[in-house]
């Protein structure tokens, strides 16, 4: 898992690198716009790799043999052994759609979960508005029977400090502070002789929010790609900042036909992780509606 891990990591830092690039646009669109515009361009592109790692001459066949079956249903129903034979030829059908996906899916797999993960950043969490108040939280490595390091924070104009909390059976210290000034800050922690860092995001719009710097722990590293993960040596194995949820983008829109309408359009956008879903649908939309235009068979 340690190899995998850091594996993810060294995934995560490319995918990184293209995704703060290319997706930048999206802090300068609306927000139902830019996902719009991701999930259609990621829905295109996953069929296109689904054409060129799928049998798709193998596919065109069984679609064929589907279609045939179908037509036989409708020309003999009334035959019993024939409509048998026809439903037993589309069942066998979709069973070989469904083997030759394997292949794509596996393939697409890890792309799309950094794609995922990139996108999270946008949209999972909004950044920290000023003077709205969070909870930073500081988790050390401290070996059973050893005192927890004393953890310092250094002064930043982005933040204003509070009162702290150590939380000793979880080895974490913890801040109440305030946000101050909008933008990128990069918060320094001193422990013992050593400085680590974590990034600040406090802005009114769409702006990309790193909710935790992870330790090398899978999850949290392959959820968290904005910033390099904690060493497994290092006495701070990870830094977290309670961003809120994000509303979803589309939630309050101002065209509002019904009321009843408007109420339950609220309460879905209001689910944590919708945009997932939104994503995922878009995105295969628009790969069914493009599949002729570049000749996929699906």
């Amino acid at each position: 898992m340690s190899v995998l891990t850091r594996v993810i990591a060294w995934l995560n830092s490319v995918a990184d690198a293209v995704g703060e690039v290319v997706l930048a646009p999206i802090s300068a669109l609306p927000g139902w716009l830019s996902a719009t515009l991701v999930a259609i361009v990621t829905g295109v592109l996953m069929l296109i790799a689904f054409k060129y790692t799928s049998n798709q001459a193998a596919i065109k066949r069984v679609r064929a043999g589907i279609k045939a079956n179908t037509l036989s249903l409708k020309l003999f129903k009334e035959s019993a052994l024939v409509a048998i034979q026809a439903q037993r030829g589309m069942l066998g059908g979709a069973f070989w759609l469904l083997i030759y996906a394997i292949v794509p899916i596996l393939v697409m797999t890890v792309p799309v979960l950094l794609i995922l993960s990139q996108l999270a950043l946008w949209y999972q969490s909004r950044p920290l508005q000023s003077n709205e108040d969070a909870v930073i939280t500081v988790k050390l490595r401290a070996p059973a029977g050893d005192a927890m390091p004393e953890v310092r924070p250094e002064p930043n104009s982005g933040l204003e400090f509070k009162t702290r909390s150590r939380i000793f059976s979880q080895n974490e210290v913890c801040w109440d502070v305030r946000a101050k000034e909008e933008g990128y800050h990069q918060l320094q922690f001193r422990v013992g002789d050593q400085t680590y860092s974590k990034e600040l995001a406090v802005g009114a719009g769409m702006m990309r929010v790193s909710v935790l710097r992870p330790g090398y722990r899978f999850m949290d590293v392959l959820l968290n790609p904005a910033e390099t993960p904690f060493d497994e040596s290092s006495p701070v194995q990870s830094i977290k900042v309670s961003y809120p949820e994000r509303a979803w983008f589309t939630r309050g829109a101002k065209t509002r036909v019904w009321n009843w309408v408007a109420t339950i359009w609220d309460w879905i956008a209001s689910l944590p992780g919708v945009w997932v879903w939104y994503w995922l649908i878009v995105s295969m939309v628009a790969a069914f509606c493009f599949k002729g235009v570049f000749k996929v068979n699906i």
